[in-house]
């Protein structure tokens, strides 16, 4: 039987899944909320890692280590930095990139991180997978690059600048950190992301606005994918 972990920087994107699964354990690991089942064939397990890169890798080393899970999926809200991207869109991220990582001071570009690059690849498996899914379910999505790094991006010169130099569709503030503990410990992994406000320095309205809506879009569509696993 396969063993799903799935992480959830907030309570709110947590909540808007776990109210469309059928949990049947909850308890406390390392200060971390843990919540197990099944669906069909599937085990899951969710875990709310908090908010921030580092959050959100001690999380994915939990699941890895002490759940010994088969794949991690993040699902949750980001900002998009795209003109193609309005709020409720779903991105499924194909890489992702840590835009706030610099040691440019070494000769080395934006972005690149010592013995992993610029940008991770998501597990084709999985990218397939959700691709089918979403494609069957009418499902909207864009896919691209995910940037992630430890700030709420509010100014839309910030946005534009990530959304140019790296290619991104979107930021938030755990995915990739996600994919490098995944990456290194060579677990499969995918991103998905539902936009829930862009860049245009009113954005922390708009977010408290469509947090929730936003939540229960990803929440649905991941659902469907776990229906198919």
């Amino acid at each position: 039987m396969k063993k799903i972990g799935i992480v959830f920087a907030m309570n709110e994107e947590l909540e808007a899944l776990k109210q469309l699964l059928e949990i049947e354990k909850e308890y406390n690991i390392f200060e971390l909320m843990v919540y197990e089942g099944k669906i069909n064939n599937v085990e899951f397990v969710l875990i709310e890692s908090g908010v921030g890169k580092v959050n959100a890798a001690r999380s994915t080393q939990i699941l890895i280590d002490n759940f010994k899970v088969d794949y991690i999926f993040n699902i949750g809200v980001a900002g998009g930095v795209s003109d193609k991207l309005e709020v409720g869109d779903i991105v499924l991220g194909n890489k992702l990139v840590q835009h706030d990582f610099d040691i440019t001071a070494f000769d080395h570009e934006k972005g690149y991180i010592p013995k992993v690059g610029v940008y991770i690849d998501t597990d084709k498996y999985l990218f397939d997978l959700v691709k089918e899914v979403f494609n069957e379910n009418n499902i909207k999505f864009h896919e691209g690059v995910i940037a992630s790094g430890d700030i709420f991006c509010t100014e839309e010169k910030m946005g534009n600048k990530i959304n140019t130099k790296f290619n991104a569709l979107c930021v938030e503030m755990e995915g990739a950190s996600i994919a490098q503990v995944c990456h290194l410990c060579k677990v499969p992994f995918i991103i998905l992301r539902s936009i829930s406000d862009v860049p245009n320095n009113n954005n922390q309205i708009t977010y408290v606005e469509f947090l929730e809506s936003s939540c229960n879009i990803i929440a649905k569509a991941m659902f469907e994918v776990l229906n198919k696993m």
